[in-house]
């Protein structure tokens, strides 16, 4: 496989857990001043551990970005990453679909 492909991938199977597609949904939505780890704890009624879990599993995908300002990590969405995940599946995946073709 190429590497396209092995982006994709991860990115879709880091997605593929419901709290982590949550959590990404959430800072898509904050855009990019991003959200504060412990507020998205208390957003989400979340344990800080099990968050770090998710987190990392979405940071290893390429999905989020994360900034230390002082003693807080600042989490952003990686919407460039995303776009990347959807072209591939639009152009590489679905190509010849009409039913998937693009609107625009």
């Amino acid at each position: 496989m190429d590497k396209q492909t092995d982006s994709a991938a991860a990115a879709l199977a880091a997605l593929g857990h419901p709290a982590r597609l949550t959590v990404f949904r959430l800072l898509v939505r904050a855009g990019p001043d991003g959200v504060l780890v412990g507020e998205i704890a208390a957003h989400l009624d979340m344990p800080l551990s099990t968050l770090a879990h998710h987190l990392r599993s979405l940071k290893q995908a390429g999905l989020i970005v994360q900034t230390r300002r002082g003693r807080e990590v600042e989490t952003r969405a990686d919407t460039h990453a995303m776009r990347d995940v959807l072209d591939f599946l639009m152009s590489e995946c679905c190509k010849g679909v009409p039913s998937l073709a693009r609107q625009d």
